[in-house]
């Protein structure tokens, strides 16, 4: 019989809350767990139980809907608008932020959250996930309010996501580390599969929609040729030897380069010169977790995690990963 300590996401969270939270905290994330359990079991179900293809909506960022998005949307909402910890809600899906219902008490934190990102994929049974970010309420004398909603990533006090692949993950951080979790599907728990997570170095790989070459600054094409391994002379000291690897699901993207090391890049277009990553919903809190990795996210001239948010729906260009490959991108990008 094995003697390796089995650890529960639950035991976990319990034993390695932040010192400052309280007991909402660690129920929050009970919360958010039991919406990941519930969200993969409708994945496994998804070309069976007449949940695939488009709902025929189109949400606020003008994508066409899927039906696992609106179920998402609503379970994340409805499992956390009654319970006393929220003070408000905002999601990727839904173009206001969400006060907390009357006469449901008010509580002390906010959650920001993008229920299925990658849900495109769905259809072709490709992973996806939820990502999800956890901010103190900033103005106690609302119900509510875009004060609350609009903080800088590096006010987090937790972030993750599930990933729904040939497993389930949850991964998360209070500010202590990076950790994941596997659901056990036959007893339907999240067991620590990965403590501390890193990114290792060297990195292995860099991931990019590359057919939007065209459209980037003459800048990301000299990093992303760098990132070939096709400018050697500029930079004798270090080729990298990379591999490409680009799955069109942020959170399979960013996952992978985790484990194995590398850097997820999608720069500023001509067409869209803020760029396409949502920074309340995926940069932010991918960002507070690749700080909590040893890893690093900018916009290519700045941190991600100090960019504050002036709009519920803002986007920027993303760099994350390795911090030396995005502190590499930084230099390319200010033409150095």
């Amino acid at each position: 019989m094995s003697s390796a300590k089995i650890e529960t996401i639950e035991r976990f969270i319990l034993e390695n809350q932040p010192q400052s939270a309280q007991g909402d905290f660690t129920h929050l994330l009970y919360d958010i767990a039991l919406a990941a359990k519930l969200i993969a079991h409708k994945m496994k179900r998804a070309g069976l139980g007449e949940i695939l293809g488009q709902a025929g909506n189109v949400n606020v960022q003008g994508e066409e809907q899927q039906k696992l998005d609106i179920y998402a949307d609503e379970l994340l909402f409805q499992l956390n608008d009654h319970t006393g910890r929220l003070c408000a809600l905002a999601s990727e899906e839904r173009e206001e932020m969400m006060e907390i219902p009357r006469p449901y008490q008010k509580g002390t934190y906010v959650l920001v959250y993008d229920p299925l990102d990658g849900s495109s994929n769905i259809d072709v049974n490709v992973s996806i996930g939820t990502i999800f970010g956890i901010y103190r309420y900033v103005d106690w004398e609302t119900r509510g309010s875009l004060k609350d909603v609009l903080q800088r990533p590096r006010d987090l006090v937790a972030a993750g996501y599930i990933l729904y692949g040939s497993s389930t993950m949850f991964v998360y951080s209070t500010g202590d580390g990076v950790h994941g979790f596997t659901l056990e599907p036959d007893v339907g728990e999240f067991l620590l599969s990965h403590p501390h997570m890193r990114f290792p170095s060297p990195p292995v790989y860099y991931s990019t929609n590359e057919s939007y070459y065209e459209e980037w600054t003459p800048e990301a094409q000299e990093f992303y040729h760098w990132l070939q391994g096709r400018d050697a002379a500029r930079d004798r000291e270090y080729r990298p030897r990379l591999s490409s690897r680009y799955i069109g699901s942020l959170v399979a993207d960013f996952h992978r380069n985790l484990l194995r090391g590398g850097i997820f890049m999608y720069p500023a277009e001509k067409s869209k010169p803020d760029g396409k990553i949502r920074l309340l919903y995926e940069a932010g809190p991918l960002a507070y977790l690749a700080e909590q990795a040893g890893g690093y996210a900018s916009d290519g001239a700045k941190p991600i995690m100090d960019i504050k948010p002036t709009d519920l729906h803002q986007r920027v260009p993303c760099y994350i990963g390795n911090r030396s490959l995005v502190e590499k991108a930084e230099l390319f990008l200010r033409g150095e």
